[in-house]
């Protein structure tokens, strides 16, 4: 098992803006993703009972289970994110859909100011449940264009080969 490194410097939390998404493989980080929802877990409870108590329930651990992920980003060019939802999805000829590659592995990087990781945390299994291609248009608006992913998983795990970097 890894050891964290300890750096006694730093009594800030780290901030939640500064973060990298990739597709495990690719070396460059899916572009333009300004927000991520939380990275959320839930293991039901089952409650029994002895046969000789009369009152007191017992909690033992059920099924875990991964919300969505919800990723956000500027509408570019880069076609990832509609690439990637319409392999669920066929708009083509006889309606035949071939999964092969809708599932993905990720990883989700949380970066210090300077921009060194000081957190990862790779997503299992990940495919596209919802995919909004843009949001809303008002012509009396002055806001940014966004699209949308929402990503159902089997997991995800801390990487704990991330070392805390000492800060300048």
């Amino acid at each position: 098992m890894a050891k964290f490194s300890k750096n006694v410097e730093r009594i800030d939390p780290y901030r939640n803006f500064r973060f990298r998404l990739f597709f495990e493989g690719r070396q460059e980080a899916v572009a333009g993703v300004s927000k991520v929802s939380p990275l959320k877990r839930t293991t039901e409870v089952v409650s029994h009972r002895d046969g000789g108590d009369l009152s007191t329930p017992r909690l033992s651990m059920g099924s875990t289970k991964y919300e969505p992920i919800t990723f956000e980003r500027g509408v570019t060019f880069d076609p990832d994110f509609e690439e990637w939802a319409n392999l669920v999805y066929n708009t083509e000829g006889d309606a035949a859909v071939s999964l092969k590659g809708a599932r993905r592995n990720l990883i989700l990087y949380v970066l210090n100011l300077q921009g060194v990781p000081v957190r990862g945390y790779r997503i299992f299994r990940a495919w596209v449940s919802e995919y909004t291609a843009i949001s809303e248009l008002d012509a009396n608006a002055n806001a940014m264009l966004f699209e949308s992913a929402v990503v159902q998983c089997e997991g995800w795990e801390r990487d704990k080969d991330i070392k805390e970097a000492m800060e300048t």
